[in-house]
């Protein structure tokens, strides 16, 4: 039986994501505002919290109503049977989302749901379930949109983000959602050799070998929420989990470095942790001294945006990092993405594309770059004169 679920995701990655469901096989898919709604069955939900690489939750609704004030969500929550969700003595948690001039307090909004649980026990049998906010049994959402308020069941547990993988991190390390957006924007499919000259924690590097692979970004996880709802069917589960059918082959290397020794040593962890040693290789190298390994290949970097050095450092490193573009990286594409404008102009490269991401609270533009030999002009007429 078919039901709706709404894929949960940041700014600026909504299309990627609704592409990624339409491919594993979702039905009626709607871009929504930082989430993607769908329809599928229960195998697909399972499905869908294993598979995708850029959604951050996938929310089973149970309910949808208007209110225009705290207390009227109290009483439409109330007046659900909560006893088909779940029994008295499970544990569970409020998640709350609001875009509203009328709710100005999420927190409270998400209390007031936890109240109307909490009394529809008292009153139905005179007991009450624990709010639980560390690994709780079950876990809520309620999203209000001015005064339309869904409530959802999260069949996520803990954020999609959190793969699995990583045991190591540095001070700012890449969400493993918005690497895996960037390399899907930039058509990252595994089918040359992939470069991150500055890959820090090695997010990028690891997401890249997935990806090629056609590996589930999920399959790391000790755990997903809808493993401790009444209906969990752990024979279908298994099945999916075990499904390796969809994997291919990877013919092409993944090469990391960073000038950081720290930055390396961490790397090495992680993609020991996945397991993906075999595809990746890692450095510790300046910029400058960076040689391409390959002639074809994609390289896909998140440089330091200045937050923890100099202006004249920073500054610095981007021109050390066109420069290597355009010296050493002829014929390739380059994506770059940085929230520091004045940092992006010194590349000195003009992208043929930017795209607006938020990495965290920063707003990032997402460069890319046609690295060409000779004069642009020539570059430009070239290409016209191929597509002609």
């Amino acid at each position: 039986m078919e039901f709706e679920m709404i894929a949960k995701t940041f700014r600026g990655l909504e299309e990627v994501l609704a592409t990624e469901l339409v491919n594993l096989g979702a039905n009626n898919v709607e871009i929504q505002r930082r989430a993607v709604s769908f329809t599928g069955d229960k195998a697909f939900m399972y499905k869908a919290n294993l598979h995708l690489r850029t959604a951050s939750r996938i929310l089973k609704p149970i309910a949808s109503f208007q209110a225009n004030n705290p207390d009227e969500v109290y009483e439409q929550v109330k007046k659900i049977t909560w006893s088909d969700y779940m029994a008295v003595d499970a544990t569970f948690s409020i998640d709350s989302t609001v875009y509203s001039e009328e709710f100005r307090h999420s927190k409270f909004v998400a209390y007031r749901v936890k109240d109307a649980i909490v009394d529809w026990f008292k009153e139905s049998s005179g007991d009450r379930p624990s709010v639980r906010l560390d690994n709780p049994q079950f876990m809520f959402n309620i999203h209000i949109a001015e005064n339309r308020c869904t409530l959802s069941l999260d069949s996520s547990g803990e954020s999609l983000h959190k793969r699995g993988y990583r045991i190591a991190q540095n001070e700012a390390p890449l969400n493993e959602v918005l690497a895996a957006a960037m390399l899907l924007m930039a058509g990252w499919k595994g089918q040359t050799n992939f470069v991150d000259p500055m890959c820090g924690s090695g997010t990028l590097l690891i997401e890249a070998a997935l990806i090629a692979l056609n590996i589930p970004p999920g399959i790391y996880r000790s755990s997903f929420g809808f493993e401790k709802w009444n209906d969990f069917d752990s024979e279908l589960f298994d099945t999916i989990y075990n499904d390796d059918s969809a994997e291919r082959p990877f013919n092409f290397k993944i090469y990391g470095s960073d000038i950081s020794l720290r930055s390396i040593k961490i790397s090495e962890q992680n993609v020991k942790s996945s397991g993906l040693g075999k595809y990746i290789e890692l450095q510790a190298k300046s910029i400058k001294d960076l040689e391409p390994q390959v002639e074809n290949c994609l390289l896909v970097t998140n440089p330091p945006y200045g937050e923890r050095i100099t202006s004249d450092d920073i500054f610095g490193l981007y021109a050390a990092l066109g420069t290597t573009l355009k010296h050493k990286f002829a014929g390739n594409t380059c994506w770059v993405i940085s929230s520091h404008e004045e940092c992006l102009d010194k590349i000195g490269l003009r992208p043929t594309e930017r795209i607006r991401l938020l990495n965290g609270s920063l707003d990032c533009w997402y460069c890319h770059y046609e690295i060409f030999a000779g004069k642009r002009n020539d570059f430009v007429a070239g290409k016209r004169g191929n597509n002609q």
